[in-house]
């Protein structure tokens, strides 16, 4: 048996300890969009104040965009005035290191929350993002160079809901997934590479797009593109782009369908904070399918910050607090106030929540009961006039660290174990 110099073997140890630890966060929801970290090597609990605030930027420009974390860098839409940008920034101290004017900001129709709202989704040297008001780019990640633009309102004749464009574009494989709205093509799936259409969905029903970001599943052994749009949540063949299923019900009285639906076994929990929570059954095989309801409550987590599954439970908010549910049974295991209604995502088994009113928690995700392990509230928030909402972007955890945003501030923590 050979063995390596002592040199080299510190090296490979090295290594090996740093990508146990490191996991990047190049997209909506994270790895999966599930809102799981892969992270390992992080804080069990949280000093009194919180964790040790590594930078913190009060004039990145405004908007409801969250980070997406690779490498040394992180990428984030802005908007500043009527203008919309893809920026680069080092994770080191925030500084920009590059930026590229992608569009004008969506008009919104009824209550007024204009702003960015997508979050860049990264695969490989190449950058995807939709601005608010369809403008879809591909960049290079190097220096923001633009490689291909559509516009989902004049190349689709694309129809948003009355907040604009919200959509964080879904890669999978050489495809990219998107969701115009409309009677032409209410989802599109394009060459990555140059832009082009390998198929379009007009969908009968014509659907404004919604404010949710398309995931992909397996049901029936046929591989499917889920996504939630102004009349229900739906379910798209990768390969074709026929109709397999659609599921109303969450959809029926609301106009702000905003959480992504999660996935797991062939089932979706899909909700909105107006119209409720349910859980249906993608059955069928080949071209037949149909959403099975299994159950449907108005009290199950439903906040716009989305939920996360851990160990067959549901951790995620409603308009009281924090809960903990049995995704297959919906059966509510506990409930806490926590810090309200909350965005969360996930790492080692742990809960990070990003309140609307701006504290954020560290909360273990067990069945057991509610049990906090840290809270805090960041410095420097900004004050929020009525019409620009809450503290609603969500928290992203990559590489030892926590970011969350509030309109034109952004904050990184250090929460790696290791000191």
């Amino acid at each position: 048996m050979k063995t390596l110099p002592v040199k080299k073997a510190v090296v490979v140890i090295g290594l090996l300890t740093v990508s146990a630890i490191a996991a990047d966060w190049p997209q909506w929801r994270g790895p999966q969009r599930d809102g799981l970290s892969t992270e390992t090597g992080l804080m069990k609990e949280w000093p009194k104040g919180g964790p040790k605030l590594i930078w913190q930027l009060t004039d990145i420009g405004s908007g409801y965009s969250t980070p997406a974390v690779v490498g040394d860098r992180f990428y984030i839409i802005i908007n500043t005035g009527d203008d919309e940008y893809v920026e680069a920034r080092s994770i080191a101290d925030g500084k920009k290191m590059w930026s590229r004017k992608i569009g004008k900001v969506g008009r919104n129709s009824g209550p007024q929350y204009p702003g960015s709202r997508s979050t860049p989704t990264v695969d490989g040297d190449m950058l995807y993002a939709l601005g608010s008001d369809g403008d879809l780019v591909c960049l290079d990640t190097a220096a923001g160079k633009e490689v291909w633009h559509k516009s989902l309102r004049k190349d689709f004749s694309g129809k948003p809901g009355m907040w604009a464009y919200s959509e964080s574009p879904l890669i999978d494989g050489n495809v990219l997934v998107c969701t115009p709205g409309g009677t032409e093509a209410t989802v599109v799936a394009l060459n990555k590479t140059n832009g082009q259409p390998i198929w379009k969905s007009p969908l009968p029903e014509g659907d404004a797009a919604a404010y949710a970001s398309p995931i992909v599943t397996n049901a029936g052994g046929v591989s499917q593109y889920v996504t939630f749009l102004s009349k229900g949540v739906v379910g798209i063949e990768a390969k074709s782009g026929k109709l397999l299923w659609r599921y109303d019900k969450t959809a029926a009285k609301s106009p702000a369908n905003i959480p992504t639906p999660v996935a797991h076994d062939g089932s979706v929990y899909t909700s909105t904070s107006m119209g409720g929570a349910g859980l249906f059954k993608i059955k069928g095989e080949g071209s037949t399918f149909e959403a099975d309801p299994v159950y449907f409550d108005k009290q199950l987590p439903s906040s716009i910050g989305g939920s996360v599954l851990i160990g067959g439970y549901l951790y995620g908010t409603n308009g009281k607090g924090l809960m903990c549910v049995e995704f297959s049974t919906g059966k509510v295991k506990w409930t806490d106030s926590c810090v309200g209604p909350a965005s969360v995502c996930s790492a080692e088994g742990r809960l990070y929540l990003h309140g609307e009113k701006g504290d954020v928690a560290l909360v273990e995700a067990t069945p057991e009961g509610y049990h906090e392990l840290g809270r805090f509230t960041p410095p420097n928030q900004p004050k929020h006039k009525q019409q620009m909402g809450r503290a609603w972007p969500y928290p992203v955890v990559a590489n030892g660290r926590l970011y969350f945003r509030d309109l034109d501030r952004l904050w990184c923590y250090d929460i790696s174990s290791a000191k």
